[in-house]
């Protein structure tokens, strides 16, 4: 059975949609109704979405917990790897780089979520590349416990 669709993962696709949904007003498939899909159909869906999708859980220094295809093939990565890095070395470790990463994540938490993010991403072979008009968002239950933050990649550009 592929990891995406193993049941912790179903589940938090379905946090994932479900935030996307609350903050955003938008569906996190587009014209696509997730609510109406099953989590099995969801989580197939957002797996093979044409956008790129990535999500960290809440540790200290957040470990990605979640990778669609697109994502994966971005950062050049298989799930287990990447479900094992901090959030922090998918971008450059430039200390400006960093820091505008990390005020753009705290805004986020602090409102919900932010829309039209740009920023520079690297791959596990070096590749650079510029990820453009990026939703991030945090990903949180009906309760409103925290569960991670997530980001929706729309466009990106090879340096």
């Amino acid at each position: 059975m592929p990891a995406y669709l193993l049941p912790t993962v179903i589940a938090y696709n379905r946090l994932m949609a479900n935030s996307f949904q609350r903050f955003t007003g938008e569906s996190i498939l587009g014209a696509t109704n997730a609510a109406i899909l099953t989590d099995a159909e969801l989580a197939q869906a957002v797996f093979d979405a044409p956008q790129a999708i990535v999500s960290h859980g809440t540790e200290a220094d957040p470990i990605f917990r979640y990778a669609n295809a697109r994502a994966l093939r971005l950062w050049e990565m298989d799930w287990e790897a990447f479900i094992r890095l901090p959030s922090r070395l998918s971008a450059e470790v430039a200390s400006d780089i960093q820091s505008d990463r990390n005020a753009l994540l705290k805004a986020a938490l602090a409102r919900g979520w932010v829309d039209d993010y740009t920023g520079i991403r690297i791959a596990s072979t070096g590749q650079r590349f510029h990820i453009r008009n990026t939703t991030l968002w945090n990903v949180v239950d009906s309760q409103g416990v925290h569960h991670g933050q997530a980001a929706f990649i729309r466009d990106w550009r090879f340096l």
